[in-house]
């Protein structure tokens, strides 16, 4: 795996890369969607089917999680925060069957960010009114504006780079950790028959950084998104 960042594998007229972050995120969009268009195909009303349980207690504890964390009457949100939380979790979990994981990539986590920190902004401003809004950054004294502003664009960059920094982390920890095991069996080869450190060691850090850290992030990150975009919406 390239540690340097998503390969490029071609440009378009005007300089656009279609770098491999692209082409993961469009095999994983596809991947979703045939698996959402397989458990909501031919829905009844009476579930006889374990695809349609499998379905509705999918929903189920979306909604729940959405209405525990922001309230009944931002149900709304349900299907961008389950969106959100499953490209992200499937996203990261990709490094699990060989692709380089989308969220490694800062583009992907900062765009999502700046989705969130504009349905922010734009809920402030339809709930409070455009003058309380701007009355909101002077409180409770004017001198403090300038850290008011910081904090409010700070938000949504706090959330992407940690949710990249820990997934690229990951990729970077676990490529220089694989490389040198399988220097020390190449060493040992003569021995040992057998690359008998590239057994066991390397699945057990891919459980920790594909698997614990990125369905962690994936979690932390919508928690993030529900908390900031109820606020706003309060």
């Amino acid at each position: 795996m390239n540690i340097q960042g998503p390969e490029i594998y071609y440009t378009l007229p005007g300089g656009i890369h279609i770098t491999e972050t692209v082409v993961n995120m469009w095999i994983l969009m596809a991947v979703i969607t045939a698996v959402c268009a397989y458990l909501g195909h031919g829905l009844k009303d009476k579930p006889e089917s374990r695809r349609q349980i499998v379905a509705e207690f999918i929903v189920s504890k979306l909604y729940n999680m959405v209405g525990e964390v922001m309230g009944k009457k931002n149900l709304i949100f349900a299907p961008y925060i389950g969106t959100l939380i499953t490209l992200s979790a499937f996203g990261s979990l990709s490094a699990l069957v060989g692709l380089r994981p989308i969220t490694a990539d800062l583009s992907v986590t900062l765009g999502w960010a700046i989705v969130t920190f504009v349905m922010v902004q734009f809920f402030k401003i339809k709930g409070r009114g455009f003058g309380k809004y701007l009355k909101g950054f002077i409180e409770p004294t004017p001198v403090i504006a300038p850290l008011n502003i910081i904090s409010e664009i700070a938000n949504p960059v706090s959330m992407a780079f940690r949710h990249f920094g820990n997934i690229a982390s990951g990729v970077v920890i676990t490529a220089l950790i694989y490389m040198a095991l399988a220097s020390l069996s190449s060493a040992l080869i003569k021995v040992i028959p057998i690359p008998v450190f590239q057994l066991g060691i390397p699945a057990f850090l891919s459980i920790y950084f594909d698997l614990f850290t990125g369905v962690l992030q994936a979690y932390i990150f919508c928690m993030l998104t529900m908390v900031f975009v109820a606020d706003a919406t309060d």
